[in-house]
């Protein structure tokens, strides 16, 4: 067990007392790491555990020492799950033009919003520089402006002016912008050209981007018995099976935002089983309108995730720029890195939301900012 203590002033009573509270700590911590420093004016006081390793191991590196606690990080703070839909010529309600997408990646570039993969969001397993805050794109229905070919002198061209070719230059001019977003795609011809499928879809994955279930028909799933719940996502996932093999295709995006009116039927969303095909969702994601909580929060449900829409009409005021404004306003509200993906990183004022069992592994470190 790792016990650093900062005086070394400090009398033997003293180090009876931390010695003894640090026990204390393991037990009601049920064998998670945690790490308790306050810094004020007057003092710097350093309480270390490690319950992964018991031995005294004096020239182990201190995890915490890295970590700008300048940069305020609060990996307790919120996240924006991005809902796009459409790439295309004119703005509308579910239509991004093309110009306007590219806005949001160079505004969200600026203000310091950094893409991550959904699963490595519900599985706390954020790495992303310190100081800076992570963001998850999303794609429904899979529509042809999401990902288009051109064939010009028999090879294929990826569309410039699509989603998929906006995003790649974008990453190509802005490495420290990864390449990163699900797309939620339904039936047997998603992005609408169906002798392209295949390559898209092994394209998507080879890249690095993620495929999502959005059921095989865009069905309303309000009224559905637990039989065709499962058919619906079960048969989307069937079918995307049959070309993706050796990938599990266990993110949902609820078509419309429905969910079934039998709430005892809400398990099937989860997870199922139709024509012998098991599946067992990780993440489900709601129509949008608000941020997530990080995943390390008390309330966070991975099975019922908002998300925040990409657009700037009829938004009702709880669009991506309202909440970069927001955020902006409200910067202790934000998800902020440590920049460690091995340690959590929370002010002491956001300590009661954390959920020790959400930690994947990780260091609990909890701070006192200075004021």
């Amino acid at each position: 067990m790792l016990k650093k203590v900062i005086n070394i002033t400090v009398v033997v009573v003293i180090v009876f007392l931390l010695l003894t509270g640090c026990n204390k700590i393991e037990e009601v911590n049920n064998e998670i790491p945690v790490v308790n420093k306050v810094y004020n004016k007057a003092e710097e006081t350093n309480n270390i555990i490690d319950k992964k390793d018991s031995k005294d191991d004096n020239n182990s590196e201190d995890p915490f020492e890295k970590i700008d606690l300048s940069k305020k990080p609060n990996e307790a703070g919120q996240i924006m799950i991005l809902m796009y839909h459409n790439i295309g010529n004119e703005e509308s309600e579910w239509v991004r033009t093309v110009e306007n997408f590219k806005k949001d990646l160079k505004v969200l570039y600026e203000k310091g919003y950094r893409p991550i993969s959904l699963k490595d969001f519900v599985n706390n397993n954020i790495d992303v520089e310190a100081g800076y805050t992570p963001i998850v794109i999303t794609f429904d229905d899979g529509n042809k402006n999401n990902f288009n070919i051109i064939v010009k002198d028999g090879k294929k061209i990826i569309d410039p002016n699509c989603a998929v070719s906006i995003y790649e230059e974008f990453h190509k001019q802005h490495p420290d912008f990864p390449l990163k977003a699900t797309f939620f795609i339904f039936g047997k011809n998603p992005f609408r050209q169906k002798e392209f499928v295949e390559y898209k879809l092994k394209y998507l994955i080879e890249k690095g981007l993620d495929i999502g279930n959005h059921t095989i028909a865009h069905n309303n799933l309000t009224k559905l018995d637990s039989s065709s719940i499962q058919k619906v996502i079960g048969e989307n996932i069937e079918f995307l099976s049959s070309i993706l093999k050796d990938y599990e295709v266990n993110m949902l995006a609820l078509p419309y935002g429905s969910r079934p009116k039998n709430k005892e039927n809400e398990i099937y969303l989860r997870k199922g089983e139709y024509n012998g095909i098991n599946y067992n969702n990780i993440a489900i994601l709601n129509v949008g309108w608000k941020p997530s909580y990080s995943p390390i929060d008390k309330r966070f449900n991975p099975y019922s995730i908002p998300r925040v829409r990409a657009s700037e009409i009829n938004v009702d005021n709880v669009g991506l720029y309202d909440w970069l404004e927001y955020f902006d306003k409200y910067p202790q509200k934000r998800f902020i890195s440590d920049g460690n993906p091995d340690v959590v990183t929370v002010p002491k004022k956001f300590e009661d939301i954390v959920d020790k069992n959400k930690l994947n592994g990780k260091l609990l470190y909890i701070y006192e900012e200075k004021e």
